[in-house]
């Protein structure tokens, strides 16, 4: 049987006309699908028969929450999900002046590997399909009691890793018949796999890129992330200004702080060097603390000279909002804690 949830309006209505039922039936039976309702048998305007027909051939997996986790402030909700197959991922809802953003994960688990993130600490389970990335935002929906308006996919898992059901969750995402998301309300965060940011960059899509950087020079980044040793900055730049030229997007660079890693005054003037006429913008992120990593996030100060430093050199910046930081929102804190604690 397959998840419902995979198919495109197009590839549903194909089905419907293979099996000889009016193909109009696949907008009524997306309407009751992206409102978050799995069992077929409530579909009240759909014959029994295509009922009958659609228990036979599928299946619809919205996911079970586990968990919710809210912050003192009520800004952030992290939700923990279960899968049909049990498996456990994390969503975050995060409300912001113009309404809330969801940050969905693209696998369970990783394989990047990267020193200040929880995600990859157990490895790559699997990759995630786009209805199952798409599930996150149906699972989000009821439990706001309205939709999210803007989509970061930034949660666990390597987006770009996962290439073929990200652009294709990214292509349902937007379609009026389930929740009208466009790509300019979209923004896909990679540690830089540069051969997809140049397929990326090829789509023209008007999504917004957000490079996790964290250090300007190889020797430094390969501390950080081990996909430096794979992609060199040098390579990771040439792919981002294709990107810049084939889309005239302007690219989010994610820089966290590290305490005497990486958040010296050197550091910031390598990273203005770096950046230097390119446009982007910097998004400066404390980095959160991982028990397992032993990192810490970089003082007050430090921080500050830091952005007087890309002040002075016209480099655009930002300290990211710390959000959920008292419900261990950080990418893979959560699940890591959940199965640690059924063993």
């Amino acid at each position: 049987m397959d998840n419902i949830l995979d198919y495109s309006l197009p590839e549903l209505k194909q089905w419907l006309k293979e099996n000889n039922i009016e193909e109009y039936r696949g907008k009524q039976i997306f309407k009751f699908l992206y409102s978050g309702i799995s069992d077929f048998n409530l579909y009240n305007n759909i014959p029994k028969g295509l009922i009958n027909k659609l228990s036979e051939n599928f299946y619809a997996d919205i996911p079970n929450i586990v968990k919710i986790y809210e912050s003192k402030n009520k800004s952030t909700k992290k939700l923990l999900l279960s899968y049909k197959d049990n498996n456990i991922i994390e969503t975050v809802l995060m409300k912001y002046e113009y309404g809330y953003s969801i940050c969905v994960s693209t696998q369970i688990g990783c394989s990047m590997g990267c020193s200040f993130c929880a995600s990859g600490l157990d490895g790559l389970v699997r990759n995630l399909t786009s209805g199952e990335i798409i599930s996150q935002v149906i699972a989000g929906n009821k439990v706001l009691g309205e939709r999210v308006s803007n989509i970061v996919l930034m949660g666990s898992g390597e987006p770009l890793d996962n290439y073929e059901n990200v652009l294709k969750f990214i292509e349902n995402v937007s379609k009026k018949e389930t929740f009208n998301i466009g790509a300019r309300h979209i923004t896909l965060s990679t540690c830089g796999l540069v051969p997809n940011i140049i397929k990326l960059a090829d789509k023209k899509l008007q999504l917004t890129l957000a490079i996790s950087l964290h250090a300007c020079s190889d020797d430094k980044r390969r501390e950080l992330m081990p996909i430096a040793n794979k992609y060199s900055v040098k390579e990771i730049i040439e792919a981002c200004r294709y990107y810049i030229d084939k889309t005239n997007k302007r690219i989010t660079f994610e820089y966290a702080l590290v305490n005497n890693k990486n958040d010296s005054i050197s550091d910031a003037e390598g990273l203005s060097n770096l950046l230097s006429g390119m446009l982007c913008h910097v998004n400066l992120i404390p980095v959160n603390y991982v028990l397992e990593k032993n990192l810490s996030k970089s003082n007050k100060d430090s921080i500050i000279k830091f952005c007087e430093v890309l002040k002075m050199n016209n480099i655009n910046h930002t300290i990211r909002r710390e959000m959920g930081e008292d419900i261990n929102a950080a990418c893979g804190q959560l699940r890591r804690g959940y199965l640690d604690d059924k063993e």
